[in-house]
């Protein structure tokens, strides 16, 4: 999980207290993707679990500093030579959603189609307009925040490929080609039947 990752190779940096992992996480990631407080603090408890920081004492303002362990840091440089591997198998909402209302008897999959292209347009439009607006124009961190919009602007713009792909697919055949009926036949697997004692 990047967060886990991101946090360990901030401390990576040297010591920090929760509210200041937060600020660095967000001036790394452009604020794009935020986290709470809450979510920082129960990250590094597990991450203390599993021996990759300990915690320091707090200071005279009552923040409590928290350090990387070697292998910590040895997780940090693995995570950073290694690539991201993404997964072959689906759990994308929006195609898992398209491909049941594509096979469910008396859908307007069109009209699902419609109403997702709205909303993907509108997030396209917002991405293309969107503006750096942190204090460091031009440096790291603007170059930060441009790596994650470029990435969730390519996206979006995928996305509304797709849904073109999704649209012409199915218009080269009837509403009801694809429709599946619920099926006969019962899997081999499942709960077990409950069997009440005597």
């Amino acid at each position: 999980m990047s967060v886990r990752q991101s946090l360990l190779a901030i401390l990576d940096q040297g010591p920090c207290y929760g509210y200041q992992l937060k600020h660095e996480y967000d001036r790394r990631t452009g604020a794009t993707s935020t986290l709470n407080v809450g979510q920082i603090y129960n990250t590094l408890e597990r991450l203390e679990r599993d021996g990759l920081v300990r915690r320091g004492e707090a200071d005279e303002r009552g923040h409590v500093y928290w350090q990387i362990t070697e292998d910590g840091s040895l997780e940090v440089a693995r995570w950073l030579a290694s690539p991201v591997v993404r997964n072959s198998t689906t759990r994308d909402e929006l195609a898992v959603k398209l491909a049941v209302a594509a096979t469910l008897p008396g859908t307007d999959v069109a009209a699902v189609i419609r109403a997702q292209r709205v909303e993907s347009l509108a997030q396209l439009h917002a991405l293309q307009q969107a503006r750096y607006r942190g204090e460091s124009a031009g440096g790291p961190e603007e170059l930060a925040w441009s790596l994650v919009m470029d990435s969730m602007l390519f996206a979006a713009e995928a996305e509304t490929r797709w849904l073109d792909r999704v649209e012409e697919r199915l218009s080269q055949h009837p509403a009801t080609a694809f429709s599946l009926a619920l099926t006969t036949e019962r899997p081999k697997r499942g709960r077990p039947a409950r069997v009440d004692a005597a």
